[in-house]
């Protein structure tokens, strides 16, 4: 399998127009222009060796299961990382989602397909017979549902645990449309690692970035309940760079989702989906990165990456590690690129 190509727009692209005025754009024509290219220190690798062989074993499994992940559906550029370290993502309630966020590569819906009751049944199965450590579920939105799809995403969870007792678990939760009721059903007893739910961005561009019926005080109040709920469950969240924020404004997040005790923090660079999706505002670059690292770890979070390609699952096992004393999960000298680019303080 090819690796994926990363969204970039060549500014060639949009210079040869289809109008015979020579003047005129179209519509598309105009998006493309919008888009920005990326910058040198964007830089992927293939796995090779055992790596090679894991990637290649997970794939077939899924492809034979007809699972969705959302290393796929999102296009993460980490898909080779994750999947030759033997963690993947699954996305499970559906291909489609009830909201429509500007940022999201994953397709809207109004009204989705009913729930698999197979499901679970069917992921179990496929991670029972993969070489897989860590297995992150994330889910789309239901909100055609009254629970939000609660009881599902815990049907899953139950059926993972049941077959691989010994693998880490690790939720990445919608916001279940703020139904406090349903999260505490969830997250009753269950056999959880971490449970996470992503602010995504800074409380000022809310209305910009994502679906109306979400918000930064309601992915907030989500992580904190969740805490209160289950304090001995890591907590995580994670927020892009490069949708129109501040430097000031990312720091100040921080420190909002550090009052909640919030224990895991991923930071990284948006990449647009494709010409529709919300525009590319900013590249900052790797040193900013390694400013947020040492600021999030000065505040207290147990566990850290930031980075240009960092998303909010990658190397999600090693970060659960790092909450507990292991190695940071993301390093220079392991990535040798620019997906992580931690200060000389806390870089070994």
């Amino acid at each position: 399998m090819p690796p994926l190509p990363l969204p970039v727009a060549d500014s060639n692209e949009s210079s040869a127009s289809s109008c015979d005025s020579g003047n005129v754009q179209t519509a598309k024509e105009k998006r493309r222009a919008l888009r920005k290219r990326l910058p040198p220190w964007f830089k992927t690798s293939l796995p090779t060796g055992e790596a090679q062989q894991k990637f290649n074993f997970t794939r077939a499994t899924i492809e034979t299961g007809s699972l969705s992940t959302v290393c796929e559906e999102a296009r993460c550029p980490n898909i080779h990382d994750c999947w030759g370290r033997g963690t993947a993502t699954f996305m499970i309630a559906g291909e489609e989602c009830t909201r429509g966020c500007r940022f999201c590569a994953v397709g809207t819906i109004k009204q989705p397909l009913p729930l698999d009751p197979e499901e679970p049944t069917r992921l179990a199965e496929a991670v029972k017979d993969m070489a897989l450590s860590y297995v992150v579920i994330t889910v789309v939105n239901r909100d055609d549902l009254p629970d939000g799809g609660a009881s599902h995403y815990r049907a899953c969870i139950d059926a993972i645990h049941e077959v691989r007792p010994d693998i880490g678990l690790e939720l990445l939760c919608s916001d279940l449309d703020g139904n406090l009721e349903a999260l505490d059903l969830l997250l009753d007893g269950a056999p959880l690692d971490v449970f996470a739910h992503n602010v995504e961005c800074t409380p000022r561009l809310d209305s910009k970035v994502r679906d109306p019926r979400a918000s930064f005080e309601q992915s907030k109040r989500i992580l904190e309940v969740a805490k209160k709920l289950r304090p001995d469950l890591l907590t995580k969240t994670s927020i892009m760079v490069g949708v129109g924020e501040t430097d000031e404004e990312i720091t100040e997040a921080m420190k909002d989702l550090r009052s909640i005790d919030v224990d895991l923090l991923t930071i990284g660079q948006y990449l647009q989906p494709s010409d529709r999706h919300l525009p590319i505002d900013r590249f900052p670059e790797p040193q900013q990165y390694a400013i947020w690292d040492s600021e999030a770890r000065e505040m207290g979070f147990k566990g850290v990456a930031c980075g240009p390609l960092v998303r909010s699952s990658f190397r999600a096992g090693h970060l659960r590690d790092e909450a507990y004393g292991a190695t940071p999960a993301v390093t220079r000298s392991q990535t040798n690129s620019a997906i992580s680019f931690l200060s000389p303080s806390v870089s070994n």
